[in-house]
């Protein structure tokens, strides 16, 4: 089993999408990745991106921290992926 922490930053982006199907599938990605199934990753510099295919195209940004932690950092889709990316980054050095 693989520890999957939130940010208060992803959790509020989350609880602030008005698509329920979304938060469904974003929910389901994130118990698939708490069994070891991580899935279709890319990864930029030390950030991973967890890709949704869903309505704009979900992004979920995290860190991983051994083999056991992965902190959730923030989230986005495709159109605010570079925004999402530098934050995620700026972020991941304060942990």
């Amino acid at each position: 089993m693989i520890e999957v922490r939130q940010t208060a930053d992803f959790a509020n982006w989350v609880d602030g999408l008005r698509d329920a199907a979304a938060r469904l599938r974003i929910a389901a990605r994130i118990r698939r990745v708490e069994i070891g199934n991580i899935g279709d990753v890319k990864y930029f510099d030390s950030i991973g991106e967890l890709r949704i295919d869903h309505g704009p195209g979900y992004r979920l940004y995290f860190v991983k921290i051994g083999n056991a932690v992965i902190i959730l950092l923030c989230g986005g889709d495709k159109s605010s992926q570079r925004r999402d990316i530098a934050k995620a980054k700026q972020m991941a050095k304060e942990i």
